[in-house]
C-alpha cells in the first residue's frame, strides 16, 4: 500500500488556521456547522438532475434534515448564466442546504461557489463521481490520484470563501489509504465528510456493497462530523448505520429516489408521493426531463404492467400533462389495491428467501438489482445495497 507523500505544511496553504479563523470569525467550524443546519441526521444526496428543488422540498416533506443540489460542474457555473440559472434553484424555506460542484481548478470552484454565498450553508466538493464523464473531465473520483490538486480545491475555498466547505468521498481498496485520505481532505479544511463506502470501480452492474468499516475508521480517525452513504434499503438500516459507523448522518441517494418518504418509515403508494411531487412542479418550475425520470422510478415496478401508461409518461412534457397519466394510474393501481387477497398489511409485510421485503408494486419501495449466477439459478446476490439479515 502506497500512501501520497504530503509535506507537512503544504505550499499551498497560505494561511494559518488562526489566520483563517480570524479572517472569517462568523463562519462555522465542524460541528458548530453541524448543530446550526439542525445536526442533520437524514441525509439527501447530491444526485445529477434528481436532487432538484422540488424533489428537495418533497424528500423534507419527509423527514429529510439535510439536502444536497444535484453536481454543478464549476466552471459551467461560474461562466454560463443561462447553466446557473436553470441548474441552481432556491428559495426562501429551503435550509439547510449543500450546494455541490465537481472541479478541477481551484480558482474557477471559488469564482463558481461565490455565487451561492447567502443561499446556502455550505459549499461541497463531489470527489466521489465515478461515471466516464467524470474520467474525461478529471473531476469527482478520478482525482483519486492527485491528492495535492485535491488539497488545493479544498484549501482555496477554505481560505477565501465566506460559507464552509465539505467534501464527499470514495474509498479505496486498502482502509489505511482511505483513512490518510480522509486525513488529508479534513486537513486541508473540510468541515464535514461525506463517506461513499464503495470504490471508485463499484458502479453499475458492479455497484456491490458499501463497506461500513471503513465508514467507522474514517471516522474514528477525523474530528470532524461524517455522513456515511451506501448500503441504506430500509428506514431501519438508518440506524444500523448509524450503530456500525458511529457516522452523525446518513446519506441516501438511489433508495430516496424510489422512496422519498425513506427518512420518514413511512410505507405509502407509489401515486401518493407522485402526486404531492406534481403539486410542488406547479408551483416550483422543473424541468419536463426531471419529473419524467422521478416518476418513472417512483412507479418502476407498476409500469412494467401498466405498458399503455409507460409510453404516455414519455410522451408528456408538461405538469398538467404527467399529472393526466398519474391520476389514470392511481386509478389502476387503487382498484388492484382494494382487490388484493389478503389485503396489504404495512405492519406484517413478508420476505422473501434473501431478506427482502415483498411490498407489492404500488408501494414505493427500493429498487433492486441483483446479480443471477447463471450456473445455478437458486444463487441470487444484490448489486447495489446490503442484505437486510447482515452487515459487515
Amino acid at each position: 500500500m502506497t500512501v501520497p507523500e504530503t509535506p507537512a505544511v503544504p505550499a499551498h496553504f497560505t494561511m494559518s488556521e488562526d489566520e483563517i479563523i480570524a479572517k472569517f470569525p462568523n463562519r462555522l467550524r465542524g460541528y458548530d456547522l453541524f448543530r446550526k443546519m439542525g445536526s442533520p441526521k437524514h441525509v439527501v444526496a447530491p444526485m445529477v438532475d434528481q436532487s432538484e428543488l422540488a424533489w428537495r422540498i418533497l424528500s423534507r416533506r419527509y423527514d429529510a434534515d439535510l439536502c444536497y443540489t444535484p453536481m454543478f460542474h464549476a466552471r459551467l457555473f461560474h461562466q454560463d448564466k443561462k447553466y446557473r440559472d436553470e441548474q441552481w434553484q432556491t428559495n426562501e424555506d429551503e435550509r439547510p442546504v449543500i450546494v455541490q460542484f465537481c472541479a478541477n481548478d481551484p480558482d474557477v470552484l471559488l469564482k463558481a461557489a461565490s455565487f451561492v454565498v447567502g443561499q446556502a450553508d455550505a459549499v461541497d466538493l463531489n470527489l466521489g463521481c465515478p461515471q466516464h464523464i467524470a474520467r474525461r473531465g478529471h473531476y469527482g473520483s478520478y482525482l483519486m490520484e492527485d491528492w495535492n490538486l485535491v488539497s488545493q480545491l479544498i484549501r482555496k475555498l477554505h481560505e477565501n470563501l465566506d460559507i464552509p466547505v465539505t467534501a464527499k468521498i470514495r474509498v479505496y481498496p486498502d482502509v489505511e489509504k482511505t483513512v490518510e485520505y480522509a486525513k488529508m481532505v479534513e486537513a486541508a479544511g473540510a468541515q464535514i465528510i461525506t463517506v461513499h463506502g464503495r470504490l471508485r470501480e463499484q458502479k453499475g452492474h458492479k455497484t456491490g456493497l458499501a463497506d461500513w468499516a471503513k465508514i467507522k475508521a474514517v471516522k474514528d480517525a477525523v474530528k470532524v462530523p461524517v455522513f456515511a452513504n451506501g448500503n441504506i434499503l430500509y428506514y431501519e438500516d438508518i440506524q444500523r448505520c448509524i450503530d456500525a459507523t458511529g457516522v452523525e448522518g446518513v446519506m441516501s441517494a438511489e433508495t430516496n429516489l424510489y422512496n422519498p418518504a425513506l427518512f420518514s418509515g413511512k410505507i405509502l403508494p407509489s401515486w401518493q408521493l407522485a402526486e404531492e411531487y406534481l403539486e410542488i412542479c406547479g408551483k416550483v418550475s422543473t424541468k419536463s426531463s426531471y419529473i419524467r425520470a422521478h416518476l418513472f422510478k417512483l412507479f418502476r415496478y407498476s409500469l412494467p404492467i401498466h405498458t399503455d401508461l409507460r409510453q404516455q409518461l414519455v410522451v408528456a412534457h408538461s405538469v398538467e400533462e404527467f399529472s393526466v397519466v398519474v391520476a389514470e394510474l392511481k386509478t389502476r393501481l387503487v382498484e388492484e389495491a382494494t382487490k388484493a387477497t389478503p389485503p396489504f398489511d404495512a405492519d406484517n409485510v413478508e420476505t422473501d428467501e434473501f431478506g427482502y421485503r415483498k411490498y407489492p408494486h404500488w408501494i414505493c419501495q427500493p429498487a433492486l438489482r441483483f446479480e443471477h449466477d447463471k450456473q445455478h439459478s437458486k444463487s441470487k446476490r444484490l448489486l447495489n445495497e446490503c442484505q437486510t439479515s447482515e452487515q459487515t
